[in-house]
């Protein structure tokens, strides 16, 4: 009874509270429902790790303790929907290096980049360092680099695939701590995000090297409190799960971060506009011509030496004058105003059973177009019936040489010597047309044993400067497919300090930019505008992914000089790599080469006649060259010895002919000293 009177009880307790005291609630119509009271927000979470956001220069990649580095990094990009990569590069001039008189260089023609070099060196740079003891991979053992226990690791985002490299010491650094350079054994894929891991690093006595704190804070998951830290902690974390599919422990490493590589569109996108438009120009016709000079001679190797000029669509502001950049339109595109007066040089062999064969050949360095009448092309025009012709590479010619020394006073001038080489490409382009067109070289008496059209056979021939170039004019040519180049090379960056050539250039170089540590960072800077003329911006379409408007089966022969004093050996290799190109072997005798494993990573070319591109390896004994980042100098450079050599000239003749590679050593290939 107590319980029902207790439930009664509630029962008119809860009708007094809904109604008015007489009757029930209406439930007929909608109620107002509870009010919600909001969570209060989750707080930042508390700091773990104390960060000095006052210490953090503004610009300067908080990873580490010199302000660019590591470097390349996506911490110099902004997004750019416009963009291949979705990126543009964005350094701020207060970071970059400044001259003698205090001149910062100006970031400007580095905004027109959607990614960085794809050779580009990865740098670091730690005050004491054993690169052995921590287990780096050297020069002499690439094959480390995708060990387990490599120290460094580099790997394509886009793949997951370990990328082969080596480290080494800036061994120019003198009486600085040097820069840590990591260099691609190949060079990397265009447009695609690398990632770079450094672990377990140790000093000259054993000690673990430190990571920096801002680091640890990422590497570890401890947070900052600091916004611009914080605001990178979700693509960090991109960064280390790559790693961690490649097996690396994020608790291992020392420093990690990624980077961009610049777009196949972006890269190569000037030089193919202006070829594109500059033949559109000249339609169907010849490029206008005037011969100058006309010259019968009595040489071993020519029979006439011919001059003139020609008419070429200009590119560049002014009168294409050294100094000038690209013309450009609203849209920033390369424009076309007037013409650029090219001058022509042509070595006419005697005549033979058929008619001349033609040949564009590529000078050496900062050279002219009179070293078309030289050896090396002259011994192939005579043998096999080749009309030489060749051009100044404006950009790298003579006439640039004063612009190029006066780059090295003030770095921010460089896009000119960049800019210009994109119309000396074209120049080239022009003078292959002007050899094979009907109403071209070919209709003047002076060239009258020349054929025309495909009957021409017209192909290229370059040696040094000219072998390097020669893998961008190649390219991106619509009227060659093949290719020889001797004693050829990629990547200036890497190539620099590692030729005799550039002793008077840094000399230059060190009276306005006198750190060591400027330079390494300077040469890895304008290698990225260097690229859009340079044989390290088109290595990767010489094979499997042709250039738009260029022929699919280009075929490329590589002659080197081993133990080169001025193009450095590695970077043939880089490049034979990166066109993923055979060598003939056995290549060099055993104990000739310092590596573990002798051009590791080409493929073995032991069978021919071989169609298709090759490495050439000629000896002619002189010492090996250095392991570290230093020209060689030991005993007489050979980088002349493989042109004068019968048989190289044989070998050259006959792929030029056919692009078939002949066995003319019947094994190793040896070259007498000259």
């Amino acid at each position: 009874m107590r319980n029902r009177l207790g439930l009664l009880a509630c029962a008119l307790a809860l009708v007094s509270a809904c109604g008015d005291g007489t009757s029930m609630p209406n439930t007929d119509g909608p109620t107002d429902p509870p009010p919600v009271t909001e969570p209060e927000p989750p707080g930042p979470p508390p700091v773990e790790i104390e960060i000095d956001a006052g210490a953090l220069q503004p610009g300067c990649e908080p990873l580490h303790p010199d302000c660019l580095l590591p470097f390349p990094s996506n911490f110099y990009t902004v997004e750019d929907s416009a963009a291949s990569t979705g990126l543009q590069i964005s350094f701020t001039r207060e970071t970059l290096p400044a001259n003698q008189n205090g001149v910062r260089i100006d970031p400007g023609p580095w905004t027109e980049n959607d990614g960085f070099s794809p050779g580009s060196a990865v740098a670091v740079r730690y005050a004491d360092v054993d690169l052995a003891a921590s287990g780096a991979p050297p020069i002499t053992d690439i094959a480390r680099s995708l060990g387990a226990g490599s120290a460094t690791v580099v790997v394509d985002a886009h793949t997951g695939e370990r990328w082969p490299h080596w480290a080494e010491l800036d061994a120019n650094a003198a009486d600085e701590v040097p820069v840590l350079f990591i260099r691609p054994a190949k060079n990397f894929p265009e447009g695609h995000r690398i990632v770079v891991g450094i672990r377990r690093l140790v000093d000259s006595e054993g000690n673990d090297v430190a990571p920096t704190d801002v680091f640890r804070a990422y590497r570890d998951d401890l947070s900052t409190g600091v916004p611009a830290v914080e605001d990178r902690r979700a693509a960090m974390d991109a960064v280390f799960e790559t790693l961690a599919g490649a097996g690396v422990d994020r608790s291992d490493l020392l420093i990690a971060w990624d980077f961009t590589v610049i777009s196949t569109e972006n890269l190569t996108g000037p030089l193919l506009s202006i070829r594109d438009q500059a033949f559109e120009i000249l339609g169907d016709a010849s490029p206008t011509f005037a011969i100058s000079e006309v010259r019968d001679v009595d040489s071993d190797r020519w029979s006439r030496e011919v001059e003139g000029t020609y008419e070429v669509p200009l590119f560049l502001e002014g009168a294409g004058e050294p100094g000038s950049i690209l013309r450009r339109d609203a849209l920033g595109q390369p424009t076309a105003s007037g013409t650029f007066t090219a001058r022509f040089v042509c070595g006419i062999p005697p005549p033979g059973p058929g008619l001349l064969k033609a040949m564009v050949y590529g000078h050496g360095l900062l050279g002219t177009g009179n070293q078309a009448l030289s050896s090396g092309p002259g011994l192939v025009g005579r043998e096999f019936g080749r009309v030489s012709c060749g051009t100044d590479l404006v950009g790298m010619a003579d006439e640039d040489t004063i612009n190029a020394i006066g780059i090295l006073q003030d770095i921010s001038t460089f896009r000119s010597l960049a800019d210009r080489l994109l119309q000396g490409h074209l120049n080239t382009l022009f003078l292959g047309r002007l050899m094979i067109h009907p109403d071209g070289l070919g209709s003047d008496p002076a060239f009258a044993d020349l054929a025309a059209g495909d009957d021409a056979n017209l192909q290229y021939y370059g040696i040094s400067q000219g072998g390097i170039m020669g893998v961008a004019t190649t390219a991106v040519a619509t009227d060659w497919s093949r290719a020889v180049l001797g004693v050829p090379g990629i990547n200036y960056s890497t190539l620099l300090n590692r030729s005799v050539d550039f002793d008077p250039f840094f000399e230059v170089m060190q009276g306005s930019y006198a750190s060591p540590y400027d330079q390494a960072l300077i040469l890895m800077l304008i290698q990225m505008l260097w690229d859009r003329g340079e044989g390290n911006g088109y290595a990767n379409h010489l094979a499997d992914d042709p250039l738009p408007g260029t022929a699919e089966d280009k075929r490329v022969l590589l002659h080197v000089a081993f133990g080169d004093h001025q193009v450095a050996n590695v970077t043939t290799d880089v490049l034979a790599r990166t066109m993923g190109i055979p060598i003939s072997w056995p290549a060099i005798a055993d104990g000739r080469h310092p590596d573990v494993e002798p051009y590791w990573g080409l493929d073995r070319l032991e069978a021919f006649p071989h169609e298709g591109s090759a490495l050439i390896i000629w000896d002619s004994g002189i010492p090996a060259p250095p392991t570290d980042n230093i020209a060689p100098r030991e005993g007489d450079d050979p980088h002349d010895d493989p042109r004068g050599e019968p048989i190289s000239v044989e070998q050259r003749g006959v792929f030029l002919d056919s692009g078939t590679v002949i066995d003319v050593c019947g094994g190793l290939c040896t070259a007498e000293q000259r």
